[in-house]
């Protein structure tokens, strides 16, 4: 997710109509299991869900943290564990090719430059190791979500005095997208191999197929595409994925941001209103001059961004295919797993207030002995939306859940059917949003990553906050949420593909210093030595090792006081134990996560260092001061902050964790 929205800052803390029960049950992991859901509940969570602390009291399972936690600080600096070390490397605006330009800190670099070089703002990653599962070579493969104008243009171009025109819009979709770097472990330090056939930039401007049941639909369909077959450029890059069959897969998120009108006047429809496309002009103002993103001129070119998109890291003349099967939301990430007839399955989280959590289920099988035939398995599929219950005791944190399938025959709430509604499935998938308010699916505190355990098969989910939210369940039992939480759920017969599910909540993010008490104060992991909010990157390490990441409120005061910077922190499962691993730099956002296959490395990005435009600091900045004067990290000499990759690895040569 881009930056901390001050949306999210509460107006009250109205408590919850069930807060008692509430606090109670989720402070006892054995009232937990006694009030939830009877017999099935104790041999599905009690016996089988490693999550929920295993079996009985005498239970003693291996601790899986290792080091010593971290304490929270507001410093401009990377802060690790005792016993690590960390370097900085793959910055926004370093060289990716023989004749890439270098950095210019005065921001006098062209859009032609900076399509030679690192994006902005990076995000979601994957490590592909080259030869062998090799530690100390791969393809570093990153995202590039959005830029913060105060940083990427130069003084002129923000106060006006030089014009916006076509070379500033190219300059900005040139810092979007993905870089493909391939990187080495030499004499200790990672570096990028320049050149090197695998480098690779993509951004707004690459050539990329439309696949599955949108491709060619009508609503996919503009002046420059006439047959909806291709799609030029990905944006507004967030989480990611990556398959068994070693490609990456890339999730657009906010999208609508990017398309406006000059016409003046408001013709947007129920999609674009649903979506959020701006009425008037957008921010990014790319609409003054690139056609496309006016939504009066092309009004079906919105319906072409919302995707995940499939890339080949091994080739870099392949052409990006988006994965229309997968459906069209504000995709966070995509984390795949196989069912237990190896179709596989991809979850993924809508990453906004009050939206949805979905999976999809390929109709072909997995292959280890056919790469070839792997490859398309995300071209077809059925893609579902979740319906969260309740459980058997009011306000226990815990329930069933069902998965209904989003397609033609679908019953809708209104006794329609989503065929009725939407036509056939590339309608429905264009308007997934739509087809998921149709069908009652249950409204989440802002879906963001989902992982997935690699033993147990349980789905792990952060929901960042809501503040906005009234009305509560089981699921999102607080109002004017500003902390989040994490939800995480096992499918019936452990099998991935089934259609019911039982969850829980793994933590609630909060501060137990909180006014209002109760629930805002947390879970019982949550103390004074932990203190986080808004949950945002989420991933399981090869050991089972929970890897939580903040992307919220650092302005360490009131309701936030004493949880300092964002972070990232490292849970264990079983216990529920929750550490502080690390602690990044003023104004960022801690995203993307990875590991060499040894796990000797784990590769971290720092999204947005310096930004404070929609952060509670802000009042803090007059306007007339220079927002340099906020945050200058990577580069101890000075300048614009930049985005940048950290590389974190234990002295002794040990795992990362343990």
């Amino acid at each position: 997710m881009s930056a901390f929205d001050s949306e999210d800052i509460p107006t009250n803390t109205t408590a919850n109509p069930h807060f008692n029960e509430i606090v109670e049950s989720v402070r006892s992991r054995r009232g937990f299991l006694k009030t939830g859901l009877g017999l099935g509940a104790v041999s599905f969570f009690g016996a089988g869900l490693v999550a929920c602390g295993g079996g009985g009291d005498d239970d003693t399972p291996e601790a899986k943290l290792g080091f010593t936690a971290v304490a929270a600080n507001t410093l401009d600096t990377i802060t690790v564990p005792a016993g690590y070390k960390h370097a900085v490397f793959c910055k926004w605006g370093d060289p990716l090719f023989a004749n890439s330009p270098a950095w210019k800190p005065d921001a006098t670099n062209t859009a032609a430059d900076q399509a030679l070089q690192f994006g902005d703002n990076h995000d979601g990653m994957h490590f592909f190791p080259l030869g062998n599962d090799s530690s100390t070579e791969g393809l570093l493969v990153m995202n590039h979500e959005y830029i913060n104008p105060e940083f990427f243009f130069t003084p002129g171009v923000q106060s006006g005095a030089t014009p916006w025109s076509l070379e500033s819009v190219r300059k900005g979709q040139h810092a979007h997208g993905v870089s493909v770097a391939h990187v080495r472990l030499v004499n200790g330090n990672w570096q990028v191999v320049i050149p090197s056939a695998y480098n690779r930039r993509i951004h707004l401007n690459t050539p990329m197929a439309l696949t599955g049941p949108a491709r060619s639909h009508a609503l996919m369909r503009t002046s420059a595409d006439p047959a909806g077959e291709g799609s030029l450029g990905t944006v507004n890059n967030c989480g990611n994925g990556y398959t068994m069959w070693g490609t990456y897969l890339t999730c657009e998120e906010n999208f609508n941001g990017y398309f406006g009108t000059t016409s003046g006047a408001d013709t947007r429809n129920a999609n674009m209103r649903r979506y959020g496309v701006s009425a008037t002009t957008s921010g990014y103002r790319w609409e003054e001059f690139d056609a496309r993103f006016d939504y009066a001129k092309e009004p079906n070119e919105a319906n072409r961004m919302g995707w995940i998109v499939e890339i080949d890291p091994f080739d870099a003349a392949s052409v990006p295919k988006k994965r229309t099967a997968l459906g069209r939301i504000k995709h966070e990430n995509a984390a795949q797993t196989l069912a237990a007839d190896k179709r596989v399955v991809v979850y993924m989280g809508d990453d906004q207030a009050n939206d949805y959590v979905y999976k999809f289920v390929s109709d072909g099988k997995y292959d280890a002995a056919n790469a070839a035939g792997n490859r398309n398995l995300l071209e077809s599929g059925t893609l579902y939306v979740a319906k969260f219950g309740a459980g058997a005791a009011v306000g226990d944190m815990m329930g069933t859940g069902t998965w209904t399938a989003l397609v033609p025959a679908t019953p809708t709430t209104d006794g329609s059917t989503l065929g009725a509604k939407f036509g056939d499935l590339g309608g429905i998938l264009v308007n997934t949003r739509l087809a998921g308010d149709a069908v009652g699916a249950t409204k989440m505190d802002r879906p963001e990553w989902v992982t997935v355990h690699p033993e147990t098969g349980e789905a792990y989910l952060t929901l960042t906050n809501n503040s906005g939210r009234t009305a509560v369940d089981d699921a999102n039992p607080r109002p004017s949420n500003i902390y989040g939480q994490i939800i995480r759920w096992r499918e019936a017969g452990k099998d991935a593909a089934a259609l019911t599910f039982e969850w829980d909540l793994f933590v609630l993010a909060g501060n137990p210093a909180h006014t209002a008490g109760g629930l805002q104060a947390g879970s019982a992991n949550v103390n004074a030595g932990n203190l986080f909010n808004s949950p945002d990157g989420l991933a399981l390490d090869a050991d089972g090792r929970l890897w939580i990441q903040t992307d919220g409120n650092f302005s360490n005061v009131g309701n936030y006081a004493n949880m300092g910077n964002n972070q990232m922190l490292v849970a264990d499962p079983v216990t529920k134990e929750i550490r502080r691993f690390l602690v990044g730099p003023s104004g960022c956002e801690i995203t993307g996560i990875t590991w060499t296959p040894d796990q000797k490395f784990v590769f971290v990005n720092v999204q947005h260092p310096g930004e404070y435009g929609s952060h509670p600091r802000k009042p803090t900045v007059e306007p007339d001061v220079d927002p340099l004067a906020f945050s200058q990290w990577p580069d101890a000499a000075g300048g614009r902050p930049r985005p940048a990759t950290v590389v974190i690895w234990k002295e002794d040569g040990g795992k990362v964790g343990t």
